[in-house]
């Protein structure tokens, strides 16, 4: 029976609702116009799920606000799209961003095992561009050299601090190399340091191309990359770092006449909360006025962008579905929620670095609402979630005693890095098993098609990596 005051009501009354991506059908959400009940229904929980469509959509859209901001201003460089492998390695979120004609980018020497099964598949060509950024191991340079060879001609190694290049040139012995140089970046004020571990200090990368680089028949300089750790945003910070970037970049460029392009790190936020405003148009405008007016001024050619975008192309096809299994009032003002999995197992960044996401409940919208503490059924403490950005509370519908149908929650948006972070298929903590993982496509009809990538981690496979298991 609905109440006079529902959870409905609560979001209505404090968000837009329904928006982009989310709706309400018969009082069960909607995800991407997917019923999650179905869903649930078919599979069970706890459930990750990616929407794959959603990958391409964040493509086309800043591929598409890159291109009108470069035709209205004038802009005589390209854009290129790059999505950075290590926010999700999963096959099937790689290769539908490459259905989309992405550069890649790698960060360590199994990545390019990647690049070298997805070209020996046929799914990308040797034309592909592959930006080999991290700290380049031995291993890590030795597949550099091997994909070098195997014919990647847009392979750049970009590197991380100046010692890497004798290291590179001495693996390569003798082969020319594509490389760009990383700026290390002056971190936010409230930063535990002051200038990042990542890159070349500014003041060094001039006087290093000179007596490194400029000479140097084996090294062809190509790219200038920086990286802002909390993405690029419309503040201060970021505009100051941005300029500082932009003038190394034309102090570099006077001195290198290879040089072509412009790397901007960092990436765009994601919607985590459903007040979400984020001016994209805006910024990729501010991004492409900033280099015209800064190349105008220096009198140098405007550069290739390259953009890497990890968080952003895949963090919107994720979610985590979970199934309150008991509530617990453990006093006057604390209601405990307890789910049937592991919080800081199953999406770390909330437990890590106190990451939000969009949390809301998949049924019972006609329930009145209540302040609640999300508990996960390992024994920590720390495993919980009870605050978001805006009220600073979690509200959920009420469970009433007798009820049949138990109430389902799902935290959205978390496509990005939670696997990889979590360690997909490994050792979790109190052997709470990985959630079954479900892939959800449309076919050229438009109709929803999915299927379960991998079923909940059995106590086998955690035995067997024990070495319990010797069967």
């Amino acid at each position: 029976m609905r109440t006079k005051s529902t959870y409905f009501d609560l979001i209505d009354q404090t968000y837009y609702f329904p928006q982009d991506g989310f709706d309400l059908e018969n009082g069960n959400l909607f995800f991407n116009n997917i019923s999650l009940k179905y869903i649930i229904d078919k599979y069970g929980t706890p459930l990750k799920i990616t929407y794959l469509p959603k990958i391409g959509e964040q493509i086309k859209r800043i591929r598409n606000l890159f291109s009108k901001a470069i035709k209205t201003q004038g802009y005589r460089g390209q854009y290129k799209y790059c999505y950075c492998t290590k926010s999700s390695h999963f096959s099937f979120v790689v290769k539908e961003a490459l259905k989309y004609q992405v550069q890649l980018e790698t960060s360590s020497a199994y990545d390019l095992d990647i690049v070298r099964e997805l070209y020996e598949e046929g799914t990308i060509s040797k034309d592909i561009i592959i930006l080999n950024n991290g700290f380049k191991t031995d291993l890590y340079l030795q597949k550099i050299k091997e994909i070098q060879q195997l014919g990647f001609k847009n392979c750049i190694t970009v590197l991380d601090s100046m010692g890497e290049l004798d290291r590179l040139l001495e693996v390569m012995n003798g082969e020319r190399v594509n490389i760009g140089i990383r700026m290390a970046i002056d971190e936010e004020p409230q930063a535990a340091y002051y200038t990042s571990r990542l890159g070349i200090r500014a003041s060094d990368i001039v006087k290093f191309y000179n007596e490194k680089i400029k000479n140097n028949p084996h090294v062809n300089l190509e790219l200038f990359h920086f990286f802002v750790d909390s993405g690029i945003k419309d503040n201060l910070y970021f505009w100051g770092v941005f300029r500082k970037a932009l003038a190394s970049y034309a102090e570099l460029k006077k001195q290198c006449e290879s040089l072509h392009m412009i790397d901007l790190g960092g990436g765009l936020p994601i919607r985590n909360n459903l007040s979400f405003d984020y001016d994209y148009k805006y910024i990729v405008n501010e991004l492409v006025r900033s280099i015209t007016e800064t190349c105008t001024t220096e009198e140098i050619d405007e550069p290739d962008i390259i953009t890497e975008f990890g968080k952003y192309t895949v963090g919107e096809s994720g979610a985590v579905i979970f199934k309150v299994v008991e509530t617990k009032q453990q006093n006057d003002t604390e209601l405990w929620y307890l789910i049937d999995n592991s919080l800081m197992t199953t999406i770390p960044d909330s437990w890590g670095i106190s990451e939000k996401f969009i949390l809301l409940p998949i049924n019972k919208w006609d329930h009145s609402y209540q302040r609640v503490n999300i508990g996960g059924i390992t024994c920590d403490h720390a495993d919980y979630y009870n605050t978001e950005d805006l009220n600073q509370q979690v509200y959920m519908p009420c469970v009433y005693p007798g009820e049949k149908e138990p109430l389902y929650i799902g935290f959205f948006h978390t496509g990005a890095y939670q696997d990889s972070l979590s360690g997909y298929g490994g050792i979790k903590h109190c052997l709470i098993p990985s959630p079954k993982h479900v892939v959800i496509n449309r076919d050229e009809n438009g109709q929803i098609t999915d299927y379960l990538f991998n079923d909940e981690q059995s106590p086998e496979d955690m035995l067997r990596i024990l070495g319990y298991n010797h069967k």
